[in-house]
């Protein structure tokens, strides 16, 4: 079972619903953490068991960072908006260099969220 962290920008969040809804069976096999309004619409939608942190722009991706740092957090899965401006880039940059800094798998779509849980799963 590995620990998973997901998020998804305002215009994302639809799309993540309907990658768990996809990706059910899998993801009822690990742990999940999500910031506060993604993990509110994935529960929603699929009755996931997931633990939820503050919303992204309260600190959420901050807590998903600090997972990364602690090695609480096996994957990350972002769907990020690369149309929009944030006001909070600068939490998803950082939620970003520690991914990467720390080596921890970091999907920012539908295609590489896929290829993280098939690799989790193997």
């Amino acid at each position: 079972m590995a620990t998973i962290g997901i998020v998804a920008h305002d215009q994302k969040k639809d799309d993540m619903v309907e990658w768990t809804k996809s990706n059910l069976p899998a993801l009822k096999r690990h742990k999940l953490f999500a910031t506060g309004t993604t993990g509110g619409a994935v529960i929603k939608a699929t009755g996931l068991e997931i633990e939820l942190l503050k919303s992204g722009p309260l600190g959420g991706d901050a807590q998903l960072g600090a997972m990364i740092v602690e090695g609480k957090l096996d994957a990350c899965i972002f769907f990020i908006d690369p149309l929009t401006a944030l006001p909070h880039d600068v939490d998803v940059k950082a939620l970003t260099r520690l991914a990467t800094l720390y080596d921890v798998p970091f999907a920012c779509n539908k295609s590489t969220a896929d290829a993280v849980i098939a690799w989790l799963d193997a």
